[in-house]
């Protein structure tokens, strides 16, 4: 079986690795992570106890030449310079740049192809000067670039999580975004049956919940927004790493556990949690999610994968053959 090298920058939690694991197995391709970077310590710990490896620390401090060759290369860059959530600097703010050095590394070892994830405000930043920025450099580079804005809900996972993806490949091929996949797991299938009673909201905080709110569903998740609106939907607004304690609440009484949440960004429950409850919902927050990203990589690989490049060919002849 052929072995695909790829890199897992700004790693987090590792979700990136995850979806190209299952990508790869599904197509009898064997994934062969060769680098992975991320700063955090407690992330360094969950990717080392998953997956027998940790990560390098700051980016910055590794020379692009001392990186492993690779087919792909991962990177969820740091979103706070571009989220609403933070001040929206962008590149005036330092972690801005540290796109830069993704590009850096892309210069020095010229992978097949790459991903790279941010918040959906980055298409906007700056009236997208900053994403313009983003794609010019990825193009000097002689990539052939595209972006699109994707929603984790369309792909199978129960969360409003909206997310700019941008793949890059050296030739030119026929990629195309994935389509949505439908319909998502229903929370019945997250949600845990029995759960420690420190995850229940408070006699306070639940009254207050129901006297300005009534959900129309069974079950669902309860959202109070910053201006204290609450509403409620059979799936979970997207999980944020500073959101309050009680910013989501399932059906207005409790907090997720922090295996619901990483079952919402589309961990397998074979993913061992080894942090503590604010460490799990920060690494949950910061997370990308798993069959989004995966649903990507499935349309990419075709055009990586060598021993996938031949099928596809007698996958078109044979469409082409049928319909005369």
């Amino acid at each position: 079986m052929e072995i695909l090298r790829f890199i897992d920058l700004f790693c987090g939690i590792g979700g990136f690795r995850v979806g190209m694991d299952q990508a790869c197995i599904e197509n009898d391709l064997i994934p062969e992570c060769v680098f992975s970077s991320d700063i955090d310590p407690y992330c360094q710990d969950s990717y080392e106890t998953n997956f027998g490896h940790r990560p390098t620390g700051d980016i910055t401090k590794v020379d692009p030449k001392t990186i492993p060759t690779h087919d792909i290369l991962f990177a969820g860059f740091p979103c706070q310079p571009f989220s609403i959530i933070g001040q929206m600097k962008g590149f005036d703010d330092t972690r801005g740049t540290l796109f830069f050095h993704i590009a850096n590394i892309i210069k020095e070892k010229r992978p097949k192809a790459f991903i790279l994830e941010n918040v959906k405000q980055l298409v906007g930043h700056n009236n997208g000067q900053t994403l313009k920025i983003i794609i010019k450099t990825l193009q000097d580079e002689g990539y052939h670039v595209q972006y699109t804005v994707l929603n984790a809900l369309d792909y199978g996972l129960p969360q409003k999580r909206e997310r700019v993806l941008i793949v890059g490949h050296r030739d030119p091929i026929m990629f195309s975004f994935p389509s949505p996949i439908r319909p998502f797991k229903p929370l019945s299938e997250i949600i845990e049956k029995k759960v420690d009673k420190k995850h229940i909201a408070s006699d306070y905080i639940k009254q207050k919940r129901k006297e300005k709110h009534k959900s129309a569903y069974k079950l669902s998740i309860w959202h109070e927004n910053k201006a204290g609106n609450i509403c409620s939907y059979p799936y979970s607004c997207a999980l944020r790493a500073g959101a309050s304690y009680n910013y989501l609440l399932v059906n207005g009484e409790r907090r997720l556990t922090p295996r619901e949440m990483f079952r919402l960004q589309g961990f397998p429950d074979t993913y061992k949690i080894i942090s503590n409850g604010t460490q799990a919902r920060k690494q949950a927050g910061n997370a990308v999610p798993v069959n989004m990203v995966k649903a990507v990589i499935l349309k990419l690989l075709p055009y990586v994968a060598t021993s996938l490049d031949m099928t596809n060919l007698l996958r078109e002849y044979e469409v082409e053959y049928n319909s005369k």
